[in-house]
């Protein structure tokens, strides 16, 4: 048998990940909402109360660098915002490269943490740290559990075919503070200020990556069918993975997906996409049409900026993207734009 072609950096691709799923032993009936393409965070009823679940995820910070444990905290409390859940409990396991890591690396990492989690109210109740060559830059795994009312309980899954598709935030975020992070030094050479640079990195903070503001007030709306948070492979992709957690169609207006000129910039200085390069900040939802317009009152009233940027269907599978009113062929990206950074 030929040997297969190497895979490519980035998430598994959607086909090769259902057929791992496929193979999981049968759950108990005690996993709520279980692993799933598209779906952002386990929920378990371990019995202990009648009112509520324990939602959980993994997630792993590669790209970053600095200040990863920030990313690393906001990443996973993002995926528990968008089922509604609270975050309360965080084990981080950090992972140094052999042979270059210091005591200041990882002092550094263990502060992001410290501060990251503060304002969350979230606990550091466990975790690992250690020195490896399994690893060529430092990487944290966040493991973080959190709690969420069964009347408040919200999927990836839940949208309905006729639903309005909602862009919660600016995007992508995360892709402009990397950028500017990690590639520095390129754009000073090629003639970015720095304070232009420095307004860029500070992105991770303002506007910032969380979303817990916005999913949490969607959740408790009661209106809103569908969360999902755009990380890893942009907005196109996470618009692919919720219409496929829900079964439903998708048709999106790509000229309602507007960035700022400062994203467009920094993307178009690697020839990135933004439409495809990660993008913790922004939020996704699905809502009927005749609860659009409060469900966008509420979350315009915490500040938030929300725009239309499609409709699901009932063809389920089929993605269609429109452009000057006309159909196009949707943007799919193999792996994050982000990736081609370090290419």
């Amino acid at each position: 048998m030929a040997k297969s072609a190497a895979l490519t950096t980035g998430k598994l691709a959607p086909g090769l990940l259902a057929q791992l799923l496929a193979r999981l032993p049968t759950p108990d009936a005690g996993l709520i909402v279980g692993p799933g393409i598209g779906e952002d965070a386990a929920v378990l009823d371990l019995g202990q109360a009648p009112d509520q679940w324990v939602v959980v995820k993994s997630d792993p910070i590669t790209f970053a660098t600095e200040l990863i444990g920030h990313y690393a905290l906001h990443v996973c409390a993002n995926d528990l915002a968008v089922t509604g859940a609270v975050p309360r409990y965080f084990l981080p396991t950090v992972l140094l490269p052999a042979g270059t890591s210091t005591v200041e690396d990882v002092c550094s990492i263990f502060e992001s943490l410290v501060q990251a989690c503060a304002p969350l109210d979230v606990c550091i109740a466990g975790g690992h740290t250690e020195v490896t060559d399994a690893v060529s830059r430092p990487v944290v795994v966040g493991s973080l559990l959190g709690t969420v009312s069964r009347d408040h309980m919200v999927t990836s899954g839940g949208a309905n075919p006729g639903d309005k598709v909602l862009l919660v935030g600016q995007w992508p975020v995360e892709a402009i503070s990397l950028i500017a992070r990690q590639k520095r030094q390129e754009l000073l050479a090629l003639g970015w200020a720095e304070s232009e640079l420095r307004h860029a990195a500070n992105y991770l903070f303002d506007p910032g990556i969380s979303i817990l503001a916005p999913a949490h007030a969607a959740a408790a709306s009661g209106w809103v069918t569908a969360m999902h948070d755009p990380t890893e492979g942009g907005v196109m992709t996470a618009i692919a993975e919720m219409a496929q957690a829900s079964g439903v169609g998708m048709q999106v207006d790509l000229d309602a997906l507007t960035v700022s000129p400062l994203a467009r910039r920094l993307c178009r200085a690697f020839g990135l996409n933004p439409l495809g390069a990660i993008a913790s900040g922004s939020l996704l939802c699905t809502v009927a049409p005749e609860d659009g317009p409060v469900l966008q009152r509420v979350l315009t009233d915490l500040g938030w900026p929300v725009r239309e940027i499609g409709t699901t269907t009932d063809a389920p599978g089929t993605l269609v993207a429109i452009q000057a009113g006309e159909p196009v062929p949707w943007p799919h990206f193999v792996a994050d734009e982000i990736t081609r950074l370090w290419n």
